[in-house]
């Protein structure tokens, strides 16, 4: 039995082709994202009925500070790193650990001194402490053996799997077993940092190199240079994720906040991880393609057909079963976000199924798109979030959000994207359109027969994850007969992949 499982870990170590790699990474990225995100998902719930929404939402206000400083200081080195086409990066290594250092340092040192401002700016004193004690996680990020990259850079997934998994164990155990023990919000906290300090340990048991304090000036405006467009995407990526929640939490309340965000994670979390493990093992595969703009096309095709199939699904699924989930599941005293979470199921999708692009327009070279269309997204969000959040609240601050990304985003991101790539945005809309189809006949389908009958949340809920896999795979499999959808062909793709 060992001998078996020795030989099954053995053989899906990403070796061979682009493709071999590449498959064979994505299932080791699947299974580090699914077991973090789970047990994220698992200490959230479990969580929800040991604390209040305020607990989530002071955390909401800590997090969101640690976050604006952090997007605003990030120079993109990683990016940079993996982006370079030579396969050693040694030389630039101690660099980047002595501008990661700098950077964690001046972190913690400006949120230190500006803890109590900042919550006094959210109404909540008690926010202060939180945010000090978070700023120590740039600390343990900056500290962290830059070597790490290489199981990026190198697509060796099997090897980040350990390091992030083990970070996203000690979360789960740390944040419920202190909730057990004493239910505030410093369970989040501890657990929050819990994770970056086992992967500072980890980072040097898992990979030899010993980066010293040796810095070259030379290769550090390298680095920037490239990596100033990503700094301008994390910045403006920060204000049109993030800066609804800052909103929310300084507009209304911290429990308002504690709703939203809730709701936000539960809702984005499992389409857009499947899209952000795409985007994480396709932006090396595209940097190796990127000279072949015919391979390029073929496979931001593939890995769109593949995200959509997935993520069409899920936050369908999310929004169907968010009315007996949220009261089931998370208790009564969580229902004020059904809604909200339901209209942002609908953008985890719109992310989920654009998140790939950026991969594409890192890997040629061209960041700038990032910074360009998220400027755009801010502008159009800023019109009309404060009015919409006025009338309708945290619903209407989902609607904006959600309909910004539905016009004018998501036609200019197919449009680039297309163009990127040398090819048409029909072809992209088409691989939208049969799990489209297969997801809203799910959705109706399911919403129509709930209604016939009157059960219990927790059974409703319990009955409707089951049925909406056979529909949408039956309707999918009718599809793929009846006008070539070409997603049998990726599945083959990827087992073919595997076996090598």
């Amino acid at each position: 039995m060992i001998d078996r499982l020795v030989r099954l870990v053995t053989g899906l170590i990403p070796t061979g082709s682009v493709l071999q790699q590449t498959v064979k990474s994505g299932i080791w990225v699947s299974s580090t994202k699914m077991s973090v995100r789970l047990l994220q998902i698992l200490m959230l719930i479990i969580l929800a009925r040991l604390l209040s929404p305020r607990d989530f939402g002071l955390l909401g206000i800590a997090l969101l500070t640690l976050g604006f400083t952090r997007r605003f200081t990030d120079i993109g080195l990683n990016a940079a790193l993996i982006q370079q086409k030579e396969k050693n990066v040694d030389d630039y290594l101690d660099t980047t650990w002595c501008l990661e250092i700098g950077r964690g340092l001046l972190i913690f040192a400006v949120l230190f001194a500006l803890a109590p401002h900042i919550a006094g700016l959210f109404g909540e004193p008690a926010a202060t402490d939180l945010i000090r004690v978070l700023a120590l996680i740039p600390i343990l990020d900056g500290f962290r053996n830059p070597g790490v990259v290489y199981f990026q850079k190198d697509l060796s997934f099997h090897k980040d799997f350990v390091f992030q998994t083990s970070g996203g164990i000690m979360q789960f155990l740390v944040g419920v077993g202190y909730a057990l023990y004493s239910p505030t919000v410093w369970a989040l906290v501890f657990a929050s940092v819990s994770q970056p300090a086992t992967r500072f340990v980890l980072s040097y048991l898992l990979h030899d190199y010993r980066p010293w304090l040796s810095f070259d000036r030379s290769k550090a405006w390298e680095l920037i240079d490239y990596g100033k467009w990503i700094t301008g995407a994390s910045i403006i990526s920060y204000i049109y994720s993030q800066g609804d929640d800052a909103f929310v939490g300084w507009y209304l309340s911290a429990t308002a906040l504690g709703f939203y965000q809730y709701a936000y994670r539960l809702a984005d979390m499992p389409a857009s991880e499947v899209s952000g493990i795409i985007s994480q093992i396709t932006f090396p595969a595209y940097s190796q393609l990127q000279e072949d703009i015919g391979e390029l096309r073929e496979a931001l095709l593939q890995t769109t057909r593949l995200t959509s199939f997935v993520a069409f699904p899920l936050s369908f699924g999310i929004a169907l079963v968010a009315p007996s989930f949220v009261p089931s599941v998370l208790g009564e005293e969580w229902t004020p976000m059904i809604v909200a979470m339901q209209l942002l199921a609908v953008y985890g999708l719109l992310h989920a199924i654009t998140r790939n692009f950026g991969a594409i327009w890192k890997a040629v070279g061209r960041p700038d798109f990032l910074v360009k269309l998220g400027l755009l997204r801010v502008f159009c969000i800023a019109i009309l979030i404060w009015p919409a959040t006025a009338r309708w609240g945290i619903e209407g601050t989902a609607l904006v959000v959600v309909g910004v990304y539905v016009f004018p985003m998501l036609p200019i991101d197919v449009y680039l994207a297309a163009r990127t790539v040398e090819g048409r945005s029909i072809q992209l809309y088409r691989e939208y359109l049969y799990p489209f189809i297969a997801a809203t006949t799910m959705f109706v389908s399911l919403w129509y027969a709930s209604g016939l009958v009157d059960l219990p949340p927790f059974a409703e809920f319990v009955l409707l994850i089951p049925a909406g896999a056979i529909v949408y795979f039956t309707v999918a499999f009718v599809l793929e007969r009846q006008f070539d959808w070409g997603i049998e062909q990726n599945l083959r793709m990827i087992v073919s992949g595997i076996r090598g």
